[in-house]
């Protein structure tokens, strides 16, 4: 089995700045791309950022010069830096992977948890 485990979510004021992590672990042969996506309240879940194996990413037009997603594949971990954060950007986020089983090899889609964001002064 695996899992998605995040951490570092919180409030925090206008301007500021959080950091979110994101570990996988479990059977895992290997992690493809990582993703975080948000859910603001009322609104439907919208990708933040994305980073291939490769180190490729692409953010939302949204939070661009203002968030960078990172990983370290070594630790099967994704972080995301949130600077300059904005009332706007307050949402549940939820890491995600596109994970190659060890034991069969399938491909599946995983999900963790959610954490707050809340940017209010």
């Amino acid at each position: 089995q695996v899992q998605l485990v995040e951490s570092g979510g919180g409030l925090v004021q206008p301007g500021g700045s959080l950091r979110l992590s994101c570990a996988a672990s479990g059977s895992i042969f290997r992690v493809y791309a990582m993703a975080w996506y948000r859910q603001g309240p009322g609104k439907q879940r919208e990708l933040v950022a994305v980073i291939s194996s490769d180190g490729l990413t692409n953010y939302a037009d949204s939070v661009k010069g203002r968030f960078t997603i990172s990983r370290d594949n070594a630790k099967n971990m994704v972080d995301l830096q949130m600077n300059r954060l904005k009332p706007e950007d307050t949402a549940v986020y939820f890491c995600y992977a596109d994970i190659q089983m060890e034991q069969t090899g399938s491909m599946r889609d995983y999900w963790g948890q959610g954490t707050q964001v809340t940017v209010s002064s």
